[in-house]
C-alpha cells in the first residue's frame, strides 16, 4: 500500500481493524480482535483480506499496517559510518530520545512538537483519513542518530503540501547525514506526488535557517515575536521548497 493513497473499506469490519492496528501502531491480533469485540472465524477472515489488499503485515502475532519503504543506504566518512533507513515502531524510544536531544534549548519548535506527539500516541508512521506520517532515520551501530519526519495532510486542498522536520545529534553533525536524511526525505515526498515542502524555525536557529536554505529552501514568511522561548520573543521564519 502507498502511503499516500487513499483508505478504502468494502466492509465496516475492517475499517474497525485496520483503524485499531493504525492508532496502536504494533499490537497482536488477539488484542485487537479481543479490543473489537469480534469473533475468531470473522476476525480471521477479515484479517486475511486486509493482508491481502495489501493494508496490513503480520509477523507472528503482531499486527502493523503494511507500508514498508525497503530502500536502505549506507555511507562511510573518514569519522564514521552511518545508515538511512525508513524508521519502523522498534525506534519509537531512539527516535523520541534523538529529537529531543538535538532540538536542545528548544530551537526547533516543530520538532519538538513532533517528539511530544509521537511519545504520547506510542505510534511513528501514520496512515488515516486524517493525515500520513513517515520517519526516516539515520543510524550508526544501530543507535538512532538522526531523522528526517514528512508529514502530509490528507485534506485534498493541502495534500500536494507536507510539513518536514529533520535533525541530527550535536556530536555527529558535521559528517553529511543531515544532508542525507534532507536527501531522502525530500525524494520521498516528490516520489509521493508532494509539490511543496515546508518548515518553520525560530529566528534564533540560525544554524537551521542557513542549513535549509544552502538545500535550496527559502524564506516565505516571517511572523514578529511568535515564539516565546523562556522571557524572549523570536521571529517564526516559515521556510519552503517546491518540488
Amino acid at each position: 500500500m502507498e502511503l499516500t493513497e487513499p483508505l478504502q473499506f468494502d466492509h465496516p469490519d475492517r475499517r474497525d481493524i485496520y483503524e485499531y492496528v493504525e492508532s496502536h501502531g504494533s499490537v497482536s491480533a488477539e488484542q485487537t480482535r479481543k479490543a473489537l469485540g469480534m469473533e475468531h472465524r470473522p476476525f480471521g477472515h477479515h484479517l486475511v483480506i486486509l493482508q491481502r489488499q495489501g493494508m496490513v503485515t503480520r509477523t507472528d502475532d503482531e499486527l502493523r499496517i503494511a507500508y514498508e519503504d525497503t530502500e536502505t543506504h549506507s555511507y562511510e566518512t573518514e569519522a564514521v559510518s552511518f545508515t538511512i533507513r525508513q524508521a519502523d515502531q522498534d525506534d519509537l524510544d531512539g527516535l523520541v530520545g534523538a529529537i529531543r536531544a538535538a532540538i536542545g534549548s528548544g530551537e526547533y519548535v516543530d520538532a519538538e512538537t513532533v517528539a511530544d506527539i509521537v511519545d504520547s500516541e506510542g505510534v511513528i508512521m501514520r496512515h488515516n483519513e486524517v493525515e500520513s506520517r513517515i520517519f526516516f532515520v539515520a543510524t550508526v551501530d544501530g543507535d538512532v542518530v538522526g531523522w528526517v519526519h514528512i508529514e502530509r495532510p490528507e485534506t485534498a486542498k493541502l495534500s500536494h503540501t507536507a510539513e518536514l522536520t529533520v535533525g541530527v545529534l550535536a556530536q555527529y553533525r558535521g559528517q553529511g547525514i543531515g544532508s542525507r536524511l534532507l536527501e531522502r526525505g525530500t525524494e520521498w515526498a516528490a516520489e509521493q506526488g508532494c509539490e511543496k515542502l515546508y518548515n518553520s524555525v525560530p529566528s534564533t536557529n540560525e544554524a537551521a535557517i542557513e542549513f535549509l536554505e544552502a538545500h535550496e529552501w527559502e524564506t516565505e514568511a516571517v511572523r514578529a515575536d511568535h515564539y516565546k522561548l523562556g522571557e524572549a520573543y523570536a521571529d517564526e521564519v516559515m521556510l519552503a521548497r517546491k518540488l
